[in-house]
């Protein structure tokens, strides 16, 4: 009976790879980083599961993946998934933040509440009372692309100047003069002062 089992690196893309996988019921910890995984994965029932990592992989699909760990692995209490693209991180995708992954956290602990520990983080309690209130709220919905959508072309991009100032060759500048002068003792300039200099 295996309890610990570690198939890291083995690019295995396809579902038909963990189909073997049903014949360790008994299994506590499944590792599964360093894969071609996508949003096509497929456990089988793993009742006594307790920590499953698939880092770095290729899984994009959330919402999907953990409605299906809340059905296969109702034991889990750890999960990892550190390096795919549906687990947001400043550090590989610029347009994501720190918000951008408190968020990811929040819908996580409210798919799966009994998880302990998420990408190697203690679950807090102040996180786990957030994910009840607000973590149905928490999704990030991508908008769909139409087929049927049409880049505008280069020169009709929408710009504030006036379309005389995008010509290189006409320039016109704009020169104002300020009315307001403040000769009171607190400017700026007196603080640059010593008190003998006066």
């Amino acid at each position: 009976m295996e309890k610990y089992l570690s198939l890291s690196g083995n690019h295995s893309s396809n579902k038909r790879s963990l189909e073997g996988l049903s014949a360790f019921g008994s299994l506590e910890e499944l590792i599964l980083d360093n894969n071609l995984l996508g949003d096509g994965l497929v456990l089988p029932g793993l009742p006594r599961l307790h920590t499953l990592t698939l880092n770095k992989n290729q899984i994009t699909d959330l919402e999907s993946l953990l409605d299906h760990l809340a059905e296969v692995t109702p034991a889990l209490e750890y999960l990892s998934l550190l390096g795919n693209v549906a687990c947001p991180n400043e550090l590989i995708s610029l347009e994501k933040d720190e918000e951008d992954y408190r968020r990811y956290r929040c819908f996580v602990l409210h798919k799966l509440p009994n998880l302990k520990f998420l990408d190697a983080q203690k679950v807090t309690r102040q996180e786990r009372e957030e994910a009840l209130v607000r973590g149905s709220f928490m999704k990030v919905v991508k908008p769909k692309v139409s087929s049927d959508h049409v880049e505008a072309s280069p020169e009709h991009h929408y710009t504030p100047l006036p379309s005389a100032s995008r010509d290189l060759t006409n320039h016109r500048g704009v020169l104002g003069k300020c009315r307001y002068v403040y000769y009171g003792k607190n400017s700026e300039g007196n603080r640059f002062i010593r008190d003998d200099q006066l």
